[in-house]
């Protein structure tokens, strides 16, 4: 039977999340009932009415679990932006049943019932869900992005009408094997000749950085900067508690790493904000560059002097995401990173259905 997630199913599903990691099938990390609480049912974006459970005679045989924003970026509405499919777990033994595609078909036709027409598997979801780094001494990463393409939910969703739109590659540094790139001096001074300089971004300078989201084409890139900004001209630090120690607030706001160009008085490239989150991984957003200005090495000073702010702030690791086939992978590799994982962002059409 396929049936509405209640809160009396917490303590079983959380056990079959963990009997999966346990067995090395997922690279998930532990669940627990506080982060379950935290993650699915306090969340601003929650809607319990789109997890569901397969149960018989009292035996929670598996779980999935859907969510849909509720705030939008600019230009995203309820109906552009996709359904998400977060986690979908069966029982060993219940396996090979049709508990899965039931499952599966259930939070479809929610989804289509609320008016969407795309589910997704990663890209942009409304939710962190995090992972451990395989071979490493619990290292994690704050958010999977997609599909495991280790995993056997990835034949799965294909089987199903899944699509994978992206394949994307996790990277790892122990920043203790960190390298800087050869000719780093020598690309900053070509870069300060130009009149772009790099380095930690000072609010008070009130630089233009629509110019470079619009180019770019993010709304998502423009939220970061005005947070951010906001955070240091306020004098305050950022809100999210992820990157408290000991339950209390950093000092002040994270260090937002930039290119500069002086003559035009605008953020031509950013990178950060940065922090180092309470498993010692160094975190940031990630990296943008005005097209305008690509193809001078401004991303690879960035890069390597957002290496050097972990290393300053006592970070242990770096974990970072890029397209399998992106040409910014080399560089990141030959500072040290190596592969761990491949993901997939999937999606299906819903209105094929």
């Amino acid at each position: 039977m396929i049936r509405s997630f209640s809160q009396n199913d917490l303590s079983a599903v959380i056990r079959l999340w963990n009997a999966a990691v346990d067995a090395g099938e997922v690279v998930f990390s532990l669940m627990t009932e506080d982060l379950f609480t935290q993650k699915f049912l306090h969340h601003p974006n929650a809607d319990p009415s789109l997890y569901f459970v397969a149960e018989e005679e009292g035996i929670l045989q598996g779980f999935v679990l859907g969510m849909e924003k509720k705030s939008f970026l600019p230009k995203e509405t309820a109906q552009s932006t996709p359904g998400y499919l977060l986690a979908l777990f069966v029982s060993r033994e219940y396996r090979g049943r049709g508990v899965g595609r039931a499952l599966l078909a259930r939070l479809e036709a929610a989804f289509q019932a609320h008016g969407k027409e795309l589910v997704s598997c990663g890209g942009a979801g409304p939710v962190d869900l995090p992972w451990c780094i395989p071979g490493t001494p619990g290292h994690d990463h704050n958010s999977v992005p997609g599909m495991d393409e280790s995993c056997a939910g990835y034949p799965f969703l294909q089987s199903l009408g899944y699509h994978p739109v992206v394949h994307e590659v996790a990277l790892y540094l122990d920043l203790n094997d960190y390298r800087p790139l050869d000719g780093l001096a020598e690309k900053r001074a070509r870069l300060e000749a130009e009149g772009i300089q790099v380095g930690p971004y000072e609010a008070a300078l009130e630089y233009d950085y629509d110019g470079m989201c619009d180019r770019v084409g993010s709304e998502y890139w423009r939220a970061v900067l005005r947070s951010e900004i906001a955070c240091h001209l306020a004098h305050r630090p950022n809100p999210d508690p992820q990157f408290w120690v000991d339950g209390l607030a950093p000092a002040g706001p994270r260090p937002i790493l930039t290119a500069v160009c002086h003559p035009a008085k605008a953020i031509v490239a950013q990178a950060g904000p940065v922090a180092v989150q309470r498993s010692g991984r160094g975190w940031f957003t990630g990296i943008c560059t005005d097209p305008l200005y690509e193809k001078k090495g401004i991303a690879t000073v960035l890069f390597n002097a957002l290496m050097q702010e972990f290393i300053a702030q006592g970070a242990q690791f770096s974990t970072i995401f890029t397209g399998a086939e992106n040409h910014a992978r080399k560089v990141y590799e030959r500072t040290g990173f190596r592969p761990v994982r491949s993901f997939a962002i999937m999606r299906k059409s819903l209105s094929a259905n």
